[in-house]
Formats: structure tokens, C-alpha cells, sequence
């Protein structure tokens, strides 16, 4: 780089839409809203698969995707409403992980920029940050 243009040149940037067509993210916005959230919002496919969607084994269980990501999204809800450490608040949420077996996860509500600057909210947890 010369003096006269010492800033750095962007080479790759990783968007929130591409993370998003990649299934890296997944748009949970339709959910969000319905517990009160107002602003777009995923959960990483990390969280998404390895606790929303039920394991295998649960069948008669009362267990499903849609009732477990509603019952994420409300604990998000009232953690959002808490104490928020800067930019982010963790919570935790219990799992049911096989019959008589609740697995307690902590999960992180991220609110950042998204592509163009806006108010985003992501929903990780701890090794996907």
C-alpha cells in the first residue's frame, strides 16, 4: 500500500444473505414476530438442528420444531427485556433431548448491523460466535 492510500482493500466480504442462502442462518422472522420481535431475526443451523428440531426417539413426546423454536424465541423474548450486556444477553433453555432427559443450553440474543446497516437479531449459541 502507498502512503497516499493506506486503507485497506476489501477482498471477500460474507454477507447475512449469503450466510442465509448457504443455510448457514436461518430466517426465523415470521416466529419472531409472533412472540413480539419486530426485527429480522435467525437462529444459526448450529442451534436450529442440533436443539430446535427434535432428535429422533420423541415421537409422542409433544415435542416439535415449530412448539420448540416458540418456546426459544419467548425466553428470548423475556432475556431481551432484561439486562442486555452491550450488544448481546444469554439465557438458558432446556431441551428435551430423549425421554426424561432435558439437556440445558445457554443460548446468546445478538443484536448487531445487518448488510445494510439495519437492526438484526441472531440467535447462537456460545461455539458459533
Amino acid at each position: 500500500m502507498s502512503k497516499e492510500n493506506s486503507e485497506p482493500h476489501l477482498i471477500y466480504s460474507y454477507t447475512r444473505k449469503m450466510a442465509i442462502e448457504d443455510g448457514v442462518l436461518i430466517d426465523v422472522t415470521a416466529n419472531a414476530a409472533e412472540v413480539g420481535f419486530s426485527l429480522n431475526t435467525v437462529v444459526t443451523d448450529n442451534l436450529l438442528h442440533g436443539y430446535v428440531v427434535p432428535p429422533a426417539g420423541l415421537d409422542g413426546e409433544g415435542q416439535s420444531m415449530l412448539g420448540r423454536l416458540h418456546d426459544l424465541l419467548m425466553l428470548a423474548r423475556v432475556a431481551a427485556g432484561g439486562q442486555p450486556d452491550g450488544d448481546r444477553v444469554s439465557f438458558k433453555v432446556a431441551f428435551l433431548m430423549r425421554p426424561g432427559h432435558l439437556e440445558t443450553v445457554q443460548v446468546i440474543l445478538h443484536i448487531g448491523p445487518g448488510d445494510h446497516g439495519e437492526a438484526v437479531l441472531t440467535l447462537i449459541l456460545p461455539e458459533d460466535d
